[in-house]
């Protein structure tokens, strides 16, 4: 049997893959199984932040595997100190907890909120506010806080607490609280599986002033949108906010498995021994691949990634077949004319692999993706969007 045989044969259907092998790549170039190349502009849905078999990445994680490739959190390890460092640096946070995926990260950052709040407000403050058109996992307390309905109709019961409230709905938010006991805000700043839409600034500030004004810890999930992706190393700076629990995963090890949940001032001792834990958080070899990513988001990349996204916004936006276009940095959201996955199938016959977002193509190259082959790319994508 060949390959996606075998696939097809023995891994759950949960995927609704390409007809695609990939077998090899560098940079933002990727082969498949016959030798046809592929720019990739969708870096493993916005992990592989320095692209296929980026060397300094490769370096640090082979250099890692030679010395020890896990270690039980029973025992101090260099990467895994080094990272949560400078996490912290980078952003002001306080604490950091390690574990080993974005819903992970969002489990562990609704830990901390609920309890936080169950100490200061009693064990009746737990629930969460989230907003809709929402995305933050797939277990079942992440579904619970995601908002978005389809999302939650197969695994019901899902675990309680969760209230959503519209983007842009102030007053519906200050209602929400005001008929519920909150235990924290969780908001992304750029909805990435909603669509790829910011949330404005008017309503992100709005958010921030009334979780102080009310003592409700504020949560960022930064997981699509962190460490450079929309040109700043968070999203929130684009606003001003100071949050107090951050989630951070996909980007963040280039490639490896890893999820951050970073903890600011009002909750940096929240947690105790054995209050939350994970097998694998921390990994020396995960967290050695995320120092060599983290130490590489500086400001000349991000004005690097800020210079490509208004490329790309200039030259699709009013194109022949494009509606519109939407996100931040080097996550775009595009409306076609055409359905999406039109486009998104000629792009792939002409060498240009693409993502989608419910009905929008969807972007998310390597930050340093070069200027050439970003340029060839969207006029492929310009191309197929403006065919009748």
């Amino acid at each position: 049997m060949g390959i996606k045989e075998i696939d097809q044969t023995y891994i759950a259907k949960t995927y609704n893959r390409f007809p695609v092998e990939i077998v090899s790549g560098k940079g933002s170039l990727v082969y498949d199984d016959n030798g046809k190349e592929y720019i990739d502009m969708g870096s493993g849905i916005g992990v592989t932040a320095f692209g296929i078999a980026d060397e300094q990445w490769q370096k640090a994680v082979i250099d890692q595997i030679g010395k020890v490739q896990h270690m039980s959190n029973l025992y101090y390890t260099e990467p895994c100190a080094k990272l949560a460092q400078l996490l912290c640096q980078k952003c002001g946070m306080k604490k950091v907890f390690f574990c080993n995926s974005g819903a992970e990260a969002n489990e562990t950052a609704i830990k901390a909120a609920r309890k936080y709040s169950a100490e200061k407000k009693g064990n009746d403050c737990y629930t969460i506010i989230t907003l809709i058109n929402s995305f933050h996992g797939r277990t079942l307390t992440t579904l619970a806080a995601t908002g978005q309905d389809h999302f939650h109709e197969l695994f019901t019961p899902l675990t309680p607490g969760f209230v959503h409230v519209a983007a842009g709905d102030v007053a519906g938010l200050k209602e929400t609280i005001a008929n519920n006991k909150i235990a924290g805000i969780m908001i992304e700043c750029v909805q990435g599986e909603g669509g790829v839409i910011p949330l404005t600034e008017d309503f992100v500030k709005a958010i921030d002033q009334i979780a102080k004004e009310e003592d409700i810890p504020l949560i960022v999930d930064e997981v699509q949108t962190g460490n450079g992706r929309t040109g700043a190393f968070y999203s929130y700076m684009h606003f001003g906010l100071k949050p107090d629990i951050v989630s951070t995963a996909k980007g963040l090890a280039g490639g490896l498995p890893i999820g951050a949940t970073l903890l600011g001032e009002k909750v940096e001792i929240i947690f105790g021994p054995g209050d939350n834990g994970s097998t694998f958080g921390g990994n020396p070899v995960s967290c050695a691949a995320a120092v060599s990513v983290v130490e590489r988001i500086d400001e000349v990349l991000l004005e690097e990634v800020k210079e490509k996204s208004k490329y790309i916004f200039e030259t699709l936006q009013g194109a022949k077949g494009i509606e519109s276009v939407s996100g931040m940095g080097l996550m775009i959201g595009i409306k076609t004319e055409k359905p999406a996955a039109e486009v998104l199938k000629g792009c792939m016959e002409n060498g240009v692999l693409c993502l989608t977002a419910k009905d929008k193509v969807r972007l998310l190259p390597a930050l340093n993706i070069p200027m050439d082959v970003l340029k060839k790319a969207v006029s492929v994508i310009k191309e197929e969007a403006g065919k009748e």
